[in-house]
């Protein structure tokens, strides 16, 4: 059972209904690629930690954002959307705009390998 933040929990309840279901798809998808990965909140955010900062999510007035801490060393520059929105996945407005879950979690794996490097 994976240990969750409560002011995680808060952060979901207090987003628009439209970034509620993507932020809890983002938070299952991040749990099950990484068991031991711990939440906490930076700078107002929902982070999660493996071995150091692994990635983050928000969630504003119209679009949510997920990226990675270490991004651009993770991303090909094809993929990455940053300049878009905060996120490396650009504006999110839905579930569907995300990448697949395989996907998503091997970019996960990645990013834990990179922190396992340090």
């Amino acid at each position: 059972m994976p240990a969750l933040d409560p002011r995680i929990d808060t952060y979901i309840a207090n987003s628009a209904a439209f970034a509620q279901p993507i932020l809890l798809h983002l938070r299952a998808v991040v749990h099950q690629a990484c068991p031991d990965v711990a939440e906490t909140i930076k700078w107002s955010k929902p982070f999660f930690l493996y071995q150091g900062m692994l990635c983050h999510m928000a969630a504003f007035k119209a679009h949510c954002i997920f990226g990675f801490w270490k991004g651009e060393e993770l991303l090909a520059p094809a993929d990455n959307k940053a300049g878009e929105a905060m996120g490396h996945f650009g504006r999110l407005t839905a579930v569907a705009d995300l990448p697949a879950v395989d996907v998503l979690e091997s970019y996960i794996w990645q990013a834990m390998a990179l922190n396992a490097q340090k």
